[in-house]
């Protein structure tokens, strides 16, 4: 049933922003001058797939965990499109093709060993990862992999097809958090400069 919410509510929701995913796609190809970013994550049962998202950061950003990444590496613009989490709307592409589910744990990067092997001991792996979840609402991010695997687990668990409309409901009415930010610091550098 889950599944079936996934595909239905994802193209719903695919066709329906079309419009501005390309408008957000033009700025931001103003922005960094490379819109889209995809990127190799951990998904069911362990298995990589690639993620697809708005860009947030530089290009020549290090590919690392959002919470180790340079203080200027997030544009002004990025920040808007996390604030908004309208970064978010390419992976209704990945709910589409079965890598991701609107809801269940964030899917991290393969050198996340930690928060990996945290993840396989509870049996978080098992599950697709998802958009959103309890681990976001509750304002619990990567930077404490084995917190975030515990309520992941927990969330798992407990999820039922009520759970998942009212985790849905709550993103979309702008709840949680997303993984921390480094810190703000104005760009000093002429070709830093974003809009």
């Amino acid at each position: 049933m889950i599944r079936t919410l996934d595909l239905l509510i994802a193209t719903v929701g695919l066709v329906a922003t079309a419009p501005l995913l390309l408008l957000l796609l033009f700025i931001g190809w103003w922005d960094t001058g490379a819109p889209l970013f995809c990127q190799t994550r951990i998904g069911r049962r362990g298995h990589t797939f690639t993620l697809w998202k708005l860009r947030t950061m530089r290009p020549d950003t290090p590919q690392v965990a959002t919470h180790l990444a340079p203080p200027s590496a997030v544009t002004r613009w990025g920040r808007f499109l996390r604030r908004t989490k309208l970064d978010e709307l390419p992976q209704l592409i990945n709910v589409i093709k079965g890598d991701m589910s609107l809801v269940g744990p964030r899917p991290c990067l393969p050198t996340q060993i930690e928060l990996i092997a945290a993840r396989a001991r509870l049996g978080v792996l098992e599950a697709r990862p998802g958009l959103t979840g309890l681990a976001q609402l509750s304002g619990i991010d990567m930077s404490t992999p084995e917190r975030l695997a515990e309520v992941e687990a927990q969330m798992l668990e407990h999820l039922t097809l009520r759970s998942y409309l009212s985790y849905l409901l709550l993103t979309l009415m702008g709840k949680g958090a997303r993984d921390a930010l480094p810190p703000h610091k104005a760009d000093r550098h002429p070709q830093n400069k974003t809009i």
